[in-house]
């Protein structure tokens, strides 16, 4: 750590407590950035942002695992979730910071969405130079490569795997952030359940689409991430909606003109909507990918983001290459297992079964187990553990 080979505040909160990661895996590690106009990433002085990281182990088995990074983190993200698991099974690697970090990445692009979809454009833009990096390395081209990634980590891999199946073998999406231009998005459900909690008004934040066994998780969500998540993310597609948008500032009371809390994305002028169509995805997928989610994620809800994704998914007839685990007491962030381990299941050990079976299916035609809700167990070692077998 002390040496620069990663930063800790990147992962930090990301893997539940009692997780058993490999290390010591010897090899090359890559720093740099690609070419770009913004300076949020302070990381190694560069203020530089699509800054990336390539690592090649010594001994690789030939393939290539890339991720973008989940929240608005920076590169290293990734690297306890999945960089030293995927180096320990022999995998090269490759994440980038996405191309703008930090809770005011809106302040970058020319337009509304143009921050998020350079985010698509910067793993597209990393898949690539990996591949040649791999090449140059090894003296030959990677036999396979996966994405993978945690919430807007999992968003990205959707969207590589609709829009540039050429690129990968199949991916794991851990959550990923659903915008619809029609909903449901973020701005759909985020102010109803912060105007709920404000009045404590239980049933309408369960309208917004939190189940009522994540209450226990609110008081935390909506003080670390609705308020703050609805904020910048509206500043980002709809800046001319002109609330409190600083990220930091107190929380608006709801009837405070344009405060977040009453934010209304049905009554907004088209060009909101043309801002999130930018960065919407579509379903139709041209690589097999595995889907898990959390039924307690107190951050994206499961029935308006990866219940409703593989609807879309099948409605474009991709099911063949889509499964689905529905993980029953997962949250958004493993890290708050440890405040809560009787009630809050582990996704981590889930998600690297996943890119396991992933790999049987894509090396060897081994059919995943069906699309499941795998039960939260009342014994084991859940933090290493779990079957996509219920």
């Amino acid at each position: 750590m002390a040496s620069g080979h990663t930063i800790p505040a990147d992962w930090a909160g990301l893997h539940p407590a009692g997780a058993r990661n490999p290390s010591g895996v010897r090899g090359v590690q890559i720093d740099g950035y690609f070419p770009d106009t913004s300076t949020f990433n302070a990381a190694h002085g560069w203020n530089h942002d699509s800054q990336f990281v390539i690592r090649l182990p010594a001994r690789w088995n030939g393939g290539l695992v890339v991720a973008g990074s989940p929240g608005v983190r920076g590169q290293y993200a990734n690297d306890y979730t999945t960089s030293d698991w995927a180096l320990a099974k022999g995998y090269a690697y490759a994440a980038t910071d996405k191309g703008n970090v930090g809770a005011t990445f809106y302040r970058d692009g020319a337009r509304p969405g143009d921050a998020i979809a350079e985010w698509n454009h910067r793993v597209t833009q990393l898949t690539r130079a990996a591949k040649k990096v791999v090449a140059n390395h090894y003296r030959r081209p990677a036999r396979r490569t996966y994405a993978a990634g945690v919430s807007n980590g999992g968003y990205l891999v959707r969207w590589q795997l609709e829009h540039h199946p050429e690129l990968y073998d199949g991916g794991v999406d851990w959550e990923g952030t659903l915008w619809r231009e029609d909903g449901p998005n973020l701005l759909t459900f985020l102010p109803r359940a912060l105007r709920g909690y404000a009045k404590g008004n239980a049933a309408e934040v369960q309208a917004a689409g939190f189940p009522a066994g994540s209450s226990f998780l609110w008081d935390y969500h909506y003080k670390v991430y609705w308020d703050l998540t609805q904020r910048i993310y509206r500043e980002e597609l709809d800046p001319d909606y002109d609330g409190a948008t600083e990220a930091g500032t107190p929380f608006c009371a709801s009837g405070t003109p344009a405060c977040d809390a009453d934010y209304d994305y049905a009554s907004r002028p088209r060009s909101v909507r043309k801002a999130v169509k930018k960065i919407s995805l579509n379903g139709r997928i041209g690589r097999p990918l595995i889907t898990l989610h959390g039924t307690l994620d107190t951050l994206l809800p499961i029935s308006l983001d990866s219940d409703a994704y593989e609807r879309l998914v099948r409605a474009r007839g991709r099911d063949r290459l889509h499964r689905y685990y529905r993980i029953e007491g997962g949250n958004h962030v493993d890290g708050l297992y440890a405040a809560h381990p009787e009630k809050i299941r582990p996704i981590l050990p889930c998600f690297r079964s996943a890119f396991t079976a992933l790999e049987g299916w894509t090396t060897r035609g081994e059919t995943p187990p069906p699309d499941a809700t795998l039960p939260h167990p009342a014994t084991g070692d859940l933090p290493n553990e779990c079957s996509l077998t219920p």
